[in-house]
């Protein structure tokens, strides 16, 4: 018999729901639009040179594997809760940070890969910050790996845990 993988999403609870939502908006807004796509495309007739079908059954394919992995990140999804009484970093805190020795300073909340999204200042706890910061304190020094290559990091300065 062979051994099943055991699949989990670590993700907050805003993560989570925030999934939920974009899973519901993908299947009641963005299903039936693509359908309704097809279905205007199919009345151009000729199949065999229609690049709009085509193109929206390129889309449906997108839209239907996207929906496939939400339901999957949701079904094993792993709601990580913060206690608020330990110090050390866990998924899920948000932690400021300084780079030494330049001393530029961010701020960015450890996430599942799920939600990661530099754009909205949280990191995937896979990330080599994230590792890097992950079970340290305030006050510790952490050494990030860079992808430069293995002799190369930079230390970072943990200022603040939330």
């Amino acid at each position: 018999m062979a051994l099943e993988e055991k699949l989990e999403y670590q993700m907050t609870q805003e993560g989570y729901d925030k999934l939920v939502e974009e899973l519901e908006h993908y299947k009641k807004v963005k299903r039936p639009e693509v359908i309704e796509k097809i279905k205007i495309a199919r009345s151009f007739g000729d199949l065999s040179e229609n690049s709009e079908y085509d193109a929206a059954k390129d889309e449906q394919g997108f839209i239907e594997q996207r929906i496939l992995e939400m339901e999957q990140m949701i079904r094993y999804a792993v709601i990580i809760e913060l206690d608020g009484k330990s110090s050390t970093i866990r998924l899920g805190n948000k932690v400021t940070y300084q780079e030494l020795p330049d001393g530029l300073t961010e701020t960015y909340k450890i996430v599942g890969s799920a939600e990661a999204n530099p754009f909205e200042f949280k990191i995937s706890n896979e990330s080599p910050v994230a590792q890097a910061l992950l079970g340290k304190e305030v006050g510790d020094v952490a050494k990030v790996s860079l992808p430069t290559g293995p002799e190369d990091s930079m230390d970072i300065k943990i200022l603040a845990v939330e």
